[in-house]
């Protein structure tokens, strides 16, 4: 019996508790991949969740059992940070916008003015996901979201945006620079100059719900980690200073 009990302890011991990360879309193969180096580090699995930031924020306000929250935008972490849903809040990534085209496509991109050339622009829904916020403020402030905003499709989030030119549904697309490098389908057709872009920065929070605020702390620590780092930094991301 004492034999039995000890196996069993020793059983329960090697069962890791399993941590749920609620992550924005773009973030999909780099997030996956994260878990699973933590999962042979730590032995916890990680089971991500993906979706556009504004949807995720929703869940968690809806009480969805998440740990981890990581956002493609800081509005959106901020919202839920002042309903005492998430806590510990820092600054984890930074992105760029592009404009991506068909991989086929012979059409030359100098400048925003240019998407007048396209008839159909995909982007995240400007009113709620962090990509399309990014996409409407950038063409505001340039003075082109007047004529260029009602060529423009919003998609629910930045990976449905990239998938309409893939599909020939758009002529193009604005996407973060990430999205684009993951897709042999499109390329790049022209960068948003730091200087004109709005700053697109992910931060990362712990959910004020979890039953596993030690593991899920352990691993927001584990994703500014030299190993996490040099996977975001293969992936295209840049290191934002919190």
């Amino acid at each position: 019996m004492k034999a039995l009990l000890l196996l069993l302890l020793a059983s329960l011991a090697a069962t890791a508790a399993e941590l749920r990360v609620a992550a924005a879309a773009s973030l999909a193969e780099t997030v996956t991949e994260i878990a699973a180096a933590y999962e042979k580090a730590h032995g916890t699995k990680v089971t991500p969740a993906f979706a556009g930031s504004n949807v995720l924020a929703r869940q968690i306000e809806a009480g969805a059992p998440l740990d981890v929250f990581i956002s493609a935008d800081e509005a959106t972490m901020k919202k839920v940070e002042e309903a005492k849903l998430v806590r510990d809040v820092t600054k984890l990534l930074t992105n760029s916008l592009v404009i991506v085209v068909p991989a086929e496509s012979a059409t030359t991109v100098t400048s925003g003015k240019d998407l007048a050339n396209f008839k159909r622009i995909a982007i995240g829904d400007p009113a709620a996901v962090p990509a399309g916020v990014y996409a409407k403020t950038w063409l505001t402030g340039q003075k082109l979201w007047d004529s260029i905003g009602p060529k423009c499709i919003g998609s629910e989030n930045v990976r449905a945006a990239l998938a309409a030119v893939e599909s020939g549904n758009a002529d193009a697309a604005i996407v973060y620079k990430t999205d684009a490098a993951i897709s042999k389908k499109v390329k790049i057709a022209w960068t948003v100059p730091a200087s004109e872009s709005p700053a697109v920065i992910y931060p990362v929070a712990v959910c004020t719900g979890t039953k596993q605020a030690d593991e899920a702390g352990k691993f927001a620590g584990f994703l500014k980690s030299e190993e996490a780092s040099k996977i975001f930094a293969a992936r295209g991301f840049g290191l934002a200073e919190d």
